[in-house]
Parts: C-alpha cells; sequence; structure tokens
C-alpha cells in the first residue's frame, strides 16, 4: 500500500507540473513542463547523491578509519541482501542519519558524528538497518525525483509571480484582468502548497515503510523505536546547523523538528509523527513475538 501510495503522490507531483504548464501556455507550455521535469529527474537520477554528501561535507568511512560502522553496515547489508554501500560520516553533534544513491547498487549511508557517540551500538545497528531500507526500497531515488519536481514547481511560481500580476493589472478586458487574478493564485500560492503537501506525502510513506522493513532486517524493532526517541529528544533541543529544508526529508527524524508532536505539526512535517511511528514499531514487536 505505501508503494502504491508513493506512485501515486509521484505522479500527482508530475501532473501539477503539467498542468502549470497548460495554465502558463496551452500545448505549448505542457510540453515546456514536461521537458521541466524529464530534466529535473535526469539530474535526480544522476547527480543527487553527489550534490547532497558535498552540500554536508560527508567525509567517506573505511575499514581503516571506522572498522566498527563499517562492519555493521557490511552486516545488515547481507541481511538485507543488497550491496554493500559507501559509507560517510557528517561531522555534527546532532544526531542523525539518511541514504542516498540512484538505486541499491549505487548507494551510501551517511551518519552524524553525533549519532555514533550518543546511541549504543544495538540502536546504531537499529537506524542503520533503516537507512538499508530506503536503499533496498528504492526510496532514495524517489525521494529524489519528488524533491526536484516539487522545487521546480516553486521555484517557476516565483518567477512567474511578478509577469502574471503585471499581466492583470495591465489588461483591458475584465474578464482577462479576472483570470489573471486566478491564475496568480494558482501559480503562486496553490501549487507550491500541493506541491510541499504530495512531498509531505511521500516522505511520510516511506518513513512507515523504512521503519518496517529496516525493524525486519535488524530484528529488534523495540531497539529502532528507542533509537527514534532518543534522537528526537536531542533534535527537540538543538537544530542542525548544516541541514537545509530541501534534503530535511532525507534525515531519519527531521532535524528541524520542532519538539511539539501535534498534529499541526505533523500536518506540515516532512516525516511522520515519532510517537505514531513507536506506536507502530511496538505493534510490531508483538507480533514478532506471536
Amino acid at each position: 500500500m505505501n508503494r502504491l501510495r508513493t506512485t501515486v503522490l509521484l505522479a500527482g507531483l508530475t501532473g501539477l507540473l503539467l498542468g502549470i504548464g497548460s495554465l502558463l501556455g496551452g500545448s505549448k507550455g505542457m510540453t515546456v513542463m514536461f521537458v521541466l521535469s524529464m530534466l529535473a529527474n535526469f539530474v535526480s537520477y544522476w547527480f543527487s547523491d553527489k550534490i547532497v554528501l558535498t552540500m554536508y561535507g560527508a567525509q567517506e568511512a573505511s575499514i581503516k578509519t571506522n572498522p566498527d560502522l563499517i562492519r555493521i553496515v557490511s552486516l545488515l547489508a547481507q541481511k538485507a541482501k543488497i550491496a554493500m554501500p559507501k559509507v560517510y560520516i557528517i561531522q555534527t553533534e546532532v544526531p542523525n542519519a539518511f541514504a542516498t544513491g540512484r538505486n541499491p547498487r549505487q548507494a551510501a549511508v551517511a551518519v552524524t558524528a553525533g549519532l555514533m557517540r550518543l546511541v549504543d551500538r544495538e540502536e546504531l545497528e537499529a537506524v542503520v538497518a533503516h537507512e538499508l531500507a530506503h536503499i533496498k526500497n528504492r526510496d532514495t531515488l524517489i525521494s529524489g525525483m519528488v524533491a526536484s519536481i516539487a522545487g521546480v514547481i516553486t521555484m517557476l511560481a516565483h518567477l512567474v509571480r511578478w509577469t502574471v500580476f503585471w499581466r492583470t493589472g495591465h489588461g483591458n478586458d475584465e474578464n482577462n484582468s479576472i483570470r489573471g487574478i486566478l491564475e496568480a493564485v494558482c501559480l503562486v500560492i496553490l501549487a507550491p502548497l500541493a506541491a510541499g503537501i504530495i512531498q509531505l506525502g511521500v516522505s511520510r510513506s516511506r518513513e512507515y515503510l523504512a521503519d518496517e522493513t529496516g525493524a525486519g532486517i535488524s530484528g529488534k524493532p523495540l531497539v529502532l523505536a528507542r533509537a527514534l526517541e532518543t534522537i528526537e529528544r536531542y533534535a527537540a533541543q538543538k537544530v542542525m546547523p548544516e541541514a537545509t529544508p530541501p534534503t530535511s526529508h532525507m534525515f531519519i527524524v527531521n532535524p528541524f523538528i520542532s519538539g511539539t508532536d501535534s498534529w499541526i505539526m505533523n500536518l506540515f512535517s516532512t516525516h511522520p509523527g515519532t510517537q505514531e511511528r513507536v506506536k507502530r514499531l511496538k505493534a510490531m514487536a508483538e507480533n514478532m513475538r506471536c
């Protein structure tokens, strides 16, 4: 069900982009937007992993520099039946982790130095298993594509904002003026909002699925639940200074979390509420005992 939801949401983003093209320039506008969406997907497919790792100054780990971490990733990759990904460390005290890459054979897992110091070995294994689940489920490619298309939609809204208002203000026909106002509302407000909501939906569905798959890989859903609570407690006290909003959905816990698990915060968060994630993991643990 989560995979189907992700596919539907990704198709919705592409359709939204084509709709904006139609609104701006009819069939020609749709053609331009289709080309832009394909270009965004191409860049995401080939370069998103390198871009994000460079952005965070991630340094590749090796068996010589970080033997324990490499052994953990190697063992869990074997359990997940995927190729050994590259392993990176981000030099920040805020605990967190993410996975990136275009497919399970070209993937990477990045953990922060703070995560390695804060959690115990079991919790680190559970977090790594969660990130390997993203690779196994091919979430890393999907999230990159969704982020790129949503970014293009938002960028277009900013670019056409003043053009649309200028055209509306200089129109001679009242109907054209009203139509221009409606176009402005769709382009400047509704389109980016819809793109953002769809992006949030993709992030949430993939996090639930990665929790389930990752807990299956490690065999310890309760340990993953404990790790999520530990990371969230730290994140609620200190925002990760290196993090950026466009990449926040990649982390296991939202680096911009406010510490409030209310329904309004969850509505606009890239991640599902940690309480709900923990609840599902505990239910999974109960089912594993039966």
